[in-house]
């Protein structure tokens, strides 16, 4: 585990649950070490983090795995013998949609390579199974480059799967690199896709940056300067959509699709453009999925939005309504009383997500941030390595779980790894229900460390309560299986 800087810890008027609020050097990166070689520094935390895998069940029973840490000149330091159980069971797939929103642009400009090329998709490919690695089976899909995080007025580095030309007064339409896409996901057990939003952020006033060839040259037809209401967009769209669903439908499946109009809409104002601009496609999207990321509980009791997916730090009238495949996410603003993953919180905030999703019955997760490496509004690209917090405007990891390493390679994080152990987690937590029922779940996990109930701003900060509850599920999955 490596130190990074972290000038933004947490914004003022956080909760108590951070480990430090102040800017400084904090662990997170998992470099890589081929060879076993740490150096410890002096004054400095290094430590090694150690993954054990087990690929088959002809393994299961207890194993003695010896640990030894020698000095540069072959001198033992430290042995030690651990016992490593292993349970003859195979967790089953996650049982929710777990995305991670992928950000194609960040690839192309820390790598310096073309977009779309060989280079560019060989850290696709990679950083796609590394996705898949956390748990992450959802992911958002460049259709055309997605309008998110993107100054007003403003582009991202243009990332389109989709060719548009147009010739004669009709569109035709490339679908290659689309497919091409598609093959990374499936091969990598992706199981579900989001198609990029079909409006600009904030309220949905505006179109994507869509470009579309005439003759020769690509040329941004659509973006700010066109609303979202402007009927030369209803007429590329109503060319597009019902190609892209005929493909999606050939090469993958429309019922494992979701479409998403607009992110996180709110307000008044919001909720009017927000219907103008669903009303444009509306037909379009008939029979699919349409989601989206939203607090505003108007939107849903108005009907603009019949699949939300609620802040965690919102969800309490969406619950009180009986709302059922809840869908919830976290980002920036859920700083207080919530779980999260910033690099100057404790892991346990990070790991109790898999018991709340699994407590609270709720269908999905959403997190923006995988791999964004701009500063916020795409203004300019960042080294994540000199830079956790995008420019300085969000919180240290808020904006990316992995590092982009040496060839295209992902390094993981400590808050990676911790991450994937909540999916696992639930994975676990679906078994042991299938086998004794909910609630001998429940009886284990459902603990807000105080003597109350677990909730989704009501849970246990003690991380020994979550290595507790995993072995207690185990335990009792052995048990309960024949």
């Amino acid at each position: 585990m490596e130190l990074v800087p972290c000038t933004v810890a947490a914004f003022p008027g956080h909760d108590g649950g951070y480990d430090r609020d102040t800017p400084g050097l904090y662990p997170d990166l998992l470099r890589p070490k081929p060879d076993g070689g740490i150096r410890p520094l002096a004054s400095s935390w290094t430590s090694a983090w150690v993954d054990i895998t087990v690929e088959g069940a002809e393994l299961a029973g207890s194993h003695e795995v010896p640990v030894r840490v020698t000095g540069s000149a072959g001198e033992v330091l430290f042995e030690d013998r651990l016992t490593i159980t292993v349970l003859g069971r195979r967790l089953p797939e996650l049982a929710i949609v777990n995305s991670h929103w992928f950000h194609c642009d960040g690839l192309a400009s820390f790598y310096g390579v073309e977009v779309f090329s060989e280079e560019h998709w060989n850290a696709i490919d990679k950083f796609i199974a590394s996705a898949a690695e956390m748990g992450v089976n959802s992911l958002l899909t460049p259709t055309w480059t997605p309008p998110l995080d993107t100054a007003i007025g403003g582009e991202r580095l243009p990332t389109q799967l989709i060719g548009i030309a147009e010739g004669g007064g009709e569109y035709s339409f490339d679908f290659s690199l689309l497919e091409r896409w598609l093959e990374i996901c499936a091969r990598h057990g992706i199981k579900y896709l989001e198609i990029a939003h079909l409006f600009t952020q904030w309220g949905a006033r505006f179109t994507p940056a869509i470009y579309v060839t005439t003759g020769t040259e690509a040329v941004r037809r659509f973006g700010w300067d066109v609303p979202a209401t402007d009927p030369s967009y209803r007429r590329l769209m109503a060319a597009l959509l019902p190609e892209l669903r005929v493909v999606l439908s050939e090469h993958w499946s429309l019922d494992r699709v979701f479409f998403h109009i607009s992110d996180e809409p709110h307000g008044e104002k919001a909720l009017a453009s927000y219907l103008e601009a669903k009303a444009v496609v509306a037909d379009l999207l008939e029979g699919v999925e349409v989601v989206d990321a939203l607090s505003d509980y108007a939107f849903y009791t108005s009907g603009a939005v019949n699949r939300p997916i609620v802040a965690t730090d919102a969800v309490g009238p969406f619950l009180e309504a009986g709302m059922d495949r809840l869908w919830v996410y976290y980002c920036t603003a859920q700083d207080a009383g919530v779980a999260n993953r910033f690099i100057a919180m404790p892991s346990a905030r990070n790991r109790v997500l898999g018991h709340q999703l699994f407590a609270m019955k709720c269908s999905g997760f959403l997190h923006w941030g995988f791999n964004f490496y701009n500063t916020a509004y795409s203004v300019s690209s960042i080294d994540p390595f000199k830079d956790t917090c995008a420019g300085g405007n969000f919180q240290g990891g808020d904006s990316f779980m992995v590092y982009p390493g040496d060839e295209g390679t992902p390094w993981a994080s400590i808050r990676f790894k911790i991450f994937a152990q909540a999916m696992a987690d639930h994975r676990a937590f679906t078994l042991l229900e299938e086998l004794a029922g909910r609630a001998a779940v429940m009886d284990i996990i459902d603990s807000n460390g105080q003597g109350g109930p677990l909730a989704m701003d009501s849970f246990n900060y003690d991380p020994v309560h979550y290595l507790r509850s995993r072995q207690q599920v185990n335990e009792a999955i052995a048990g309960a299986t024949p």
